[in-house]
């Protein structure tokens, strides 16, 4: 038998990403020997580097910059890499590059652990990568209409493709435009927290629930204004955790629905390795 299955995490910086954590406690509880480990990468190596990969690599967690690079680098797409052309998973599949999105189902769970299982508007702030990967979690959940805010509308037109593919009606808008009423739920993809910019009335903010997509350091300055408003908010970390759960299936089953034995007990490691105990919402 040849060196044990290998793993890792690639984006740049990646120094800080809590991934190995939550995937080394996950195949402790599964009793699998396998590697994961957080390196460095931009789009302009990851060519080279996946050709360079060996027999023994089971497959690779990607976020940003990768997200993008990665998709015409694959031999096959899930449907989720097709609908929202984000990739964050790579699975080595016989010397075949399976790509999967596993952030809308994080998305989604986040929601649930929330206790929110059903929206019909949403308010979705920035249009990066993981804007896609929320417009499509969103739908899945019910929501019809989606208002998308970001800095340069010009820049994300792509994102209105999703709208006749989702059945949604979809608008754009400039970053700062007034919200005339309340979505159901508000979610920013701003990373790390940096200010978006965004005034919420106060009673807009009591009434939507916010997840933010940052975790680290939290409260941002977002989160911050809806808990003084005495709103709900979700933490990025929950997204984080529950994206990883899915990768953890694809590496192990090859299927992203495929759960995991004692499903809930790896998830509850997982969370102490972090020391993030459960419960979502603030």
């Amino acid at each position: 038998m040849g060196s044990s299955p290998a793993l890792a995490v690639l984006g740049s910086p990646i120094a800080h990403s809590r991934s190995p954590l939550l995937h080394a406690a996950a195949y402790r509880r599964l009793g699998l020997d396998w590697s994961y480990q957080a390196i460095e990468m931009t789009g302009e190596r990851l060519p080279a580097f996946l050709d360079s990969r060996g027999p023994e690599w089971r497959g690779l967690s990607l976020t940003m910059p990768v997200k993008h690079d990665v998709v015409p680098l694959l031999d096959e797409q899930h449907d989720t890499v097709r609908l929202t052309g984000v990739c964050n998973t790579l699975l080595f599949d016989d010397g075949v590059r399976r790509g999967f999105n596993t952030d809308i189902h994080g998305i989604v769970m986040a929601f649930k652990e929330a206790g929110v299982s059903s929206m019909s508007s949403v308010e979705v702030i920035g249009g990066g990568a993981t804007a896609s990967s929320a417009i499509v979690a969103a739908a899945q959940m019910g929501a019809v209409r989606v208002r998308v805010s970001v800095r340069n509308p010009q820049k994300s037109r792509h994102l209105l493709d999703l709208a006749p593919r989702l059945g949604i009606d979809m608008s754009l808008e400039s970053l700062g435009s007034p919200l005339e009423s309340a979505p159901d739920a508000v979610i920013s993809t701003i990373p790390n927290g940096a200010d978006a910019g965004l005034a919420v009335a106060r009673e807009l903010r009591r009434a939507s629930v916010l997840f933010d997509v940052a975790y680290e350091p939290w409260p941002t300055s977002l989160a911050q204004s809806w808990l003084e408003a005495g709103g709900r908010v979700i933490s990025g970390f929950e997204m984080l955790l529950h994206q990883a759960v899915m990768q953890v299936r694809v590496f192990t089953s090859g299927e992203p629905d495929t759960v995991l034995p004692d499903e809930d007990a790896v998830i509850a490691d997982m969370r102490a390795a972090v020391g993030m105990g459960a419960g979502a919402a603030s």
